[in-house]
């Protein structure tokens, strides 16, 4: 527990038994799933937390209020994490108000069975809740990156609650890397698809005087705001974020691997800022979407395989395009004894998606590099630098 500002106090828990966020996404830093109870003549509660800390939850309320009760319990956000324990909640404190809007309340329903009918108040995008001496003002913020999403803002602390925009894995109670690292990794994989939904909610954020954000993952920000939201807007507008290119591949014997540790260090002759290699068969998968999302220019290199593309590219394919990766320039490298045909899948697999450049040069790979592969690595580099 500690205070956000002298009317605000974190109350969420720190959960290191996890080791696979939504089931997929590594955590070895742990995952934080942050609340807050906000002080006034009345009480809020913002969201609750996995269904695993409830008791600790509803122990840090009692620590913040001491002899009072809260008021209100406000849900942003229905996905399990953030809303296992409404039920004891309301248990705990049968006169407090559930707060949300009309989605959240049909999602209640579907994972709880009860809506709390007789002690709800559903709200709408706009309107404001008075707590006292400050008001809360719901903002929707549909599909970032559940459809029931809502921020809130309280005009008089000036603090934006962000529900899952603006998080990051990794527990509070551990130092971690830098906020973008772990926080862009959080975007691409979760948020990643939703990029239109975010810029629709960055505009009604940009008009906020802000002075700090409290999202329901990660640490509370609380100094130079322009720097997190910059990076949301790039990373939603699918804008470039690091000058450079990024490689990604598979190889099965060597070849490959030795094509793109070529083309590397071509790329680097060719004065490129910043050369980001990943072995899709061994690196963390949600890392690899993390730099794709990163850099402007990608390279895919692979081998033809049982017809089509090595599964490992596939896969990374596939989660590019279900993000609707797109503003991008592509370079690729296919490899084959026969029939090959990577190239021409990996190409087909992007058809749908927006502003996809691929680079002129193709360069194809048969079983070994040999010197006319070797002038297209050297082409492929002056158009990928």
């Amino acid at each position: 527990m500690f205070n956000v500002t002298d009317s605000i106090i974190y109350v969420g828990v720190n959960d290191h038994q996890l080791d696979l966020f939504e089931g997929q996404y590594v955590i070895p830093d742990g995952m934080a799933y942050n609340s807050y109870v906000i002080l006034d003549d009345k009480i809020a509660v913002m969201d609750s937390v996995d269904r695993s800390f409830g008791e600790e939850w509803l122990g840090n309320i009692k620590e913040a209020l001491g002899e009072r009760k809260p008021d209100y319990l406000i849900v942003q956000h229905m996905e399990p994490d953030h809303s296992s324990n409404i039920s004891l909640f309301a248990e705990a404190y049968p006169e407090a108000v559930i707060v949300g809007n009309a989605k959240t309340f049909t999602f209640m329903k579907q994972f709880f069975g009860v809506d709390y009918a007789d002690r709800r108040l559903v709200v709408k995008d706009g309107e404001t809740l008075s707590l006292g001496s400050r008001d809360l003002t719901f903002i929707f913020a549909s599909l970032v990156h559940w459809p029931e999403v809502m921020f809130t803002y309280d005009s008089k602390d000036k603090v934006l609650f962000s529900a899952d925009a603006f998080g990051k894995f990794g527990a509070l109670d551990v130092e971690t890397e830098d906020w973008a690292c772990e926080a862009r990794r959080y975007y691409a994989g979760i948020v990643g698809m939703y990029g239109l939904m975010v810029q629709k909610a960055l505009k009604k954020v940009k008009t906020l005087d802000l002075e700090k954000i409290c999202p329901l993952h990660g640490p509370v920000l609380t100094e130079n705001l322009d720097y997190y939201i910059n990076l949301y807007d790039i990373w939603s507008s699918y804008g470039v974020e690091t000058e450079g290119t990024a490689i990604f591949y598979t190889s099965v014997y060597g070849n490959t691997k030795k094509a793109v540790e070529l083309l590397a260090e071509k790329l680097k002759e060719e004065g490129c800022p910043k050369v980001v290699i990943n072995d899709l068969a061994r690196e963390d998968m949600a890392e690899c979407v993390e730099d794709a999302f990163r850099y402007g220019k990608i390279i895919l290199a692979t081998t033809t395989y049982n017809g089509g593309i090595f599964p490992f590219m596939r896969e990374f394919i596939d989660e590019l395009v279900e993000r609707k990766i797109q503003n991008r320039t592509i370079g690729i490298v296919e490899n084959g004894t026969w029939g090959i045909v990577a190239g021409k899948f990996m190409k087909a697999a992007f058809e749908k998606s927006k502003n996809i450049t691929f680079a002129d040069t193709t360069v194809t790979i048969k079983s070994a590099m040999n010197e006319a592969n070797k002038d297209q690595i050297a082409q492929l580099a002056k158009e990928m630098k």
